[in-house]
């Protein structure tokens, strides 16, 4: 056994000797760099960012050239710093802080010394930069954004940051990076893969030729190009309506789970977030306190969903069998109380609603006792809460939904585990929460999830992922955007439902929204709206809401419109979602006085006005 291990050890010594030369010679190219770090020269090949289409191969976004000022430390000379600076827009003090910098990073290699020239700053530079010895032009390519809204759904592009280079090798200083929306959500397929190139050099610092003739350059690959699922006109078109209100309209094809339009108001132009002036583009748009353009009120507001939610508290009765759609209960006070909990109805007193009826009065004394019953149906509150709460969150209620845009919250539907909090005690009961039966009390929802909402009623009882990218080039989008996920709901309950939400239309609070030769369904809704300001809690007008679609018996289109103290949701909601179901379904709008006066209307004063009364500061 001792004569067998010499021979053993030197073989395995061999193996190993051989591995480590292969790896660092023909695989592990940082070590070559690490080992020739002053004599080898890397240069990257970018591919183009990949160009994003719309649903019908409208072009979106495009790229354009772009270029950077690069600097070599060891080759400056002294040069005309009144000049130079005036070429390039920037004062004394800056120049010296980045040939610091670029010092500090390396002395002998090439950094990014000012980033974004345009094409006509360049022309000026390019005449003159034979003068600066140590200064040179690298081309790249920039976004250009071809539509002046939707950037919360594009976002932009920028430079990457310590932290990102840290956090991920790919990157290296000076390149660009995906931010929110779509540009952040599927940054590796529009980024493409760099290629890099490997360049000898003398002792004088000049590249001979190619190191090991290119045995170790590798060729970039290309970008992905993205088709969205948003449809172009309807999404400018929602734009338009939306200016001088704040809130979002939000529209999804039923049977895919694709958004037709994802409009954010105010919105701005995505263009302004690229180039040199970003940061101080950006902080202009971080500073306007009553608009909060950077804020996406679709997928990050979240808001009590008002009368919307009954068609939930409705179809959780039907499935408990609390009711059916013949049951009837008398309104007979004109308001629901309940131990001392008072709510306050639309119908006149003495009015007898059965389902039907309910939805289209929107009688909140009917929904606030099928709640209570379907609450105390179990053997205590807690119970039946939970239980409420099971069949709430299988619509996506209180979950982000998992659609492919990088932002959201959850808003908060509140189970027995809540109430423990704040009743730690105990106490509480289905009358202490009575308000979440008509879409108040603790219920936060978002308007992406009443789209959705209105996309599984829709499809009675099942609804796809929501999603904003349709076709990826050479590859496929995710397996979980075409699967049907389904309610705790009986599909056999939702027609009884969408037979009330036909009569809000037909004769109740959204009469309005009727189009011609298009059977609509719908529900209005309105949210009380409380702020803060300096510590005070002020009421403000409440929020207009709206959700439906069209047409009744085979959707083609679900929607979610959500304007900011609106009033009430037939004033501007529902006309609103009535105007984008038209403008989708028949490519043209024929109402024409509907649409001037929502082109029109203008909220702007209601949104000073608590700023006003609280002496807050506004920003113009």
């Amino acid at each position: 056994m001792k004569n067998k291990l010499l021979p053993i050890l030197i073989i395995s010594s061999t193996i190993i000797f051989i591995l480590r030369l292969f790896w660092v010679q023909l695989i592990n190219v940082d070590d070559v760099q690490l080992s020739n770090k002053n004599s080898v020269q890397r240069v990257y090949n970018y591919p183009e960012r990949g160009y994003i289409f719309d649903r019908n191969n409208k072009l979106l976004v495009e790229n354009e050239p772009y270029y950077d000022l690069m600097i070599i430390p060891k080759d400056l000379k002294e040069i005309d710093t009144i000049e130079f600076c005036k070429i390039l827009n920037i004062d004394k003090k800056t120049l010296i802080n980045k040939i610091s910098k670029a010092k500090k990073f390396s002395y002998f290699k090439s950094s990014v010394f000012l980033a974004q020239i345009s094409k006509a700053d360049y022309a000026i530079l390019q005449e003159k930069l034979w003068k600066y010895k140590g200064f040179n032009i690298q081309r790249k390519s920039n976004r250009n954004y071809l539509l002046n809204s939707a950037s919360n759904i594009l976002g932009y592009i920028s430079e990457v940051n310590d932290y990102e280079i840290n956090d991920d090798s790919y990157y290296e200083s000076g390149e660009l990076i995906g931010r929110q929306g779509i540009e952040k959500a599927y940054e590796e397929q529009l980024r493409g893969v760099k290629g890099v190139s490997y360049y000898q050099k003398d002792k004088f610092n000049r590249i001979t030729g190619s190191y090991k003739e290119g045995i170790y350059d590798t060729v970039y690959k290309a970008a992905n190009d993205i088709n969205l699922t948003i449809d172009f006109n309807l999404q400018t078109y929602g734009d338009s309506l939306m200016i001088n209100k704040f809130g979002s309209i939000i529209a999804i094809e039923p049977s895919s789970g694709e958004i037709l339009s994802l409009v954010n108001a105010p919105a701005f132009d995505p263009n302004l977030l690229i180039g040199r002036d970003r940061s101080k583009n950006y902080i202009n748009l971080k500073n306007d306190t009553i608009g909060k353009p950077l804020f996406d009120r679709g997928l990050q507001g979240q808001y009590p969903p008002g009368s919307t939610f009954k068609l939930v508290n409705a179809l959780i009765a039907l499935q408990e069998n609390i009711i059916n759609d013949k049951t009837t209960i008398n309104c007979n006070l004109g308001h629901y109380y309940s131990r001392k909990r008072f709510m306050k109805c639309h119908c006149k007193i003495g009015t007898i609603n059965n389902l039907d009826k309910a939805i289209y009065n929107s009688c909140n004394t009917y929904f606030a006792n099928i709640y209570k019953q379907s609450i105390e149906k179990f053997p205590n509150s807690s119970i039946g809460l939970d239980n409420w709460k099971k069949h709430v969150n299988s619509f996506g209620f209180g979950n982000f939904l998992g659609y492919d845009h990088p932002i959201g919250r959850p808003g908060l539907i509140p189970g027995s585990k809540y109430y423990d909090k704040w009743y730690p005690r105990g106490g509480w009961k289905a009358a202490t929460t009575i308000s979440n039966g008509i879409g108040q009390g603790e219920i936060l929802t978002t308007p992406m999830q009443l789209a959705n909402l209105a996309a599984t009623i829709a499809n009675r009882g099942w609804f796809k992922t929501p999603h904003l990218v349709k076709k990826i080039s050479n590859s496929k989008i995710k397996k979980e955007f075409t699967l049907k996920k389904y309610t705790t709901i009986d599909s056999i309950h939702y027609e009884k439902i969408i037979n009330g939400m036909y009569n809000v239309i037909e004769k109740g609070t959204a009469q309005n929204a009727k189009i011609t030769g298009i059977e609509v369904v719908g529900k209005t809704g309105t949210a009380e709206n409380f702020i803060k300001i300096n510590g005070k809690r002020l009421q403000l007008t409440d929020h207009s809401i709206f959700i439906g679609f069209a047409p009744k018996d085979d959707p083609k289109i679900a929607i979610a419109v959500f304007i900011e103290n609106g009033y009430w949701g037939t004033r501007w909601a529902a006309p609103i979602a009535s105007l984008m179901m038209e403008k989708y379904l028949n490519k043209k709008i024929n109402r024409k006085y509907l649409e001037k006066y929502i082109l029109n209307g203008n909220l702007i004063d209601e949104y000073k006005k608590p700023y006003l009364k609280s002496n807050f500061k506004i920003n113009e």
